[in-house]
């Protein structure tokens, strides 16, 4: 089962979000780092629900374990393992459909991949498995800020719901204007329309998609490689990986198939000592470019501009309206899932598209110092 990502930096999530708990094993975390860990609580409690009218009313606290990897308050170097224990998990919401497939879950693909699944939840396929992602994306910030100066700076937010469109400028969005509003979304009017959009679909039994942008800030010049591990290839792959993930774009994305070379181009030019986008030559010389249509990465490695990209995120699956759907004799029948889940996923999906870019950038970070020496 494909539960780990990363090379140098390696996360391997585990659990499902009606068993006994979920983490993470963080192989690879540099030995002596002293890790916060009540900033990584702090990111949990971003990501966890029950935090609006929202989001799920499943009430979980996400508290932080450390298993091993730690000796007082710093890293070893061995694996670190984190735990979340499962405290309201209720598979009796599911028994009576444990035979049906749901329509656009994972059901019927896991059974037909593995013959059997966990029938309470999504199992693996559960949006619950990304605390994992979340606990593992934190220490990979804190390993981001030790080793990069300025430290890289990661910020996400709900730029779309449905049709209502927030158009917030990647450079000038601060995590205190996203963190405002339950929606995340840093354009007030904006963040106002989509939440009346969640609250009406919600009303109505429905779910509704939206796009996640992320941009991150002082990413060093040099990461990525230039064939199959380019840097937007492994942000694309990690981005994808996401529960309800259905689409990436890097720089202007699908956007740019409308201009020309001449507009799209961006244009290299000198830049201040003092300009902390600014890509380091090998003769000392430091340059940037005028524009930033490829979002930070040239040839699939960066260049020294912020890293911008944005994630498509179709509407949760699970709807509180009968539908048809057929058993695992493929008997036509109907059914009208129970439970708790979000009528929109993207407001509690900004922290883990944050987590997995971090991830990223961590071992891709790594993966440079080690070859550059």
């Amino acid at each position: 089962m494909g539960s780990s990502t990363g090379i140098l930096f390696r996360a391997t999530t585990f659990g499902e979000s009606h068993g006994g708990g979920l983490g993470v094993v963080v192989d690879g975390c540099p030995p002596g780092l002293d890790l916060d860990l009540d900033a990584v609580q702090a990111e949990l409690d971003r990501r966890r629900p029950g935090q609006s009218a929202l989001s799920s009313n499943r009430h979980e606290a996400d508290r932080i374990e450390v298993l091993s990897g730690m000796f007082q308050g710093r890293t070893l170097g061995s694996p670190l393992c984190m735990l979340v224990r499962n405290t309201d998990a209720d598979p009796s919401a599911y028994a009576d459909w444990q035979d049906r497939y749901r329509p656009s879950h994972a059901d019927l693909s896991t059974e037909a991949r593995y013959g059997l699944r966990a029938w309470a939840g999504g199992g693996r396929a559960s949006a619950r498995e990304t605390v994992g992602r979340v606990a593992a994306g934190a220490v990979a910030r804190q390993v981001l800020a030790a080793r990069t100066a300025p430290s890289v700076e990661i910020v996400a937010w709900v730029d779309r719901v449905g049709e209502v469109l927030a158009g917030c400028d990647p450079a000038t969005v601060r995590r205190a204007e996203v963190e405002a509003h339950p929606v995340r979304c840093p354009e007030p009017q904006a963040a106002a329309r989509m939440e009346a959009l969640i609250r009406q679909v919600r009303a109505e039994g429905d779910t509704i998609g939206g796009v996640v942008r992320c941009v991150a800030r002082f990413v060093p010049a040099g990461l990525g490689d230039p064939v199959f591990d380019k840097l937007e290839a492994d942000l694309a792959k990690a981005m994808l990986s996401l529960p309800a993930a259905k689409g990436f774009a890097s720089g202007l994305g699908f956007d740019s198939v409308v201009l020309r070379g001449s507009a799209h181009n961006d244009i290299f030019e000198p830049a201040p000592a003092d300009d902390p986008h600014a890509a380091l030559l090998p003769g000392g010389a430091r340059v940037r470019t005028r524009t930033n249509r490829s979002g930070g990465i040239q040839g699939g490695i960066s260049n020294g501009m912020p890293v911008e990209f944005s994630v498509a995120f179709k509407p949760v699956a699970t709807i509180f309206q009968e539908q048809p759907t057929v058993d695992r004799e493929g008997r036509a029948m109907s059914i009208r899932p129970r439970g708790r889940h979000d009528p929109c996923v993207v407001p509690r999906a900004v922290p883990v598209v944050e987590a997995m870019a971090a991830l990223v950038l961590c071992d891709h970070l790594l993966r440079w110092q080690a070859l550059r020496g």
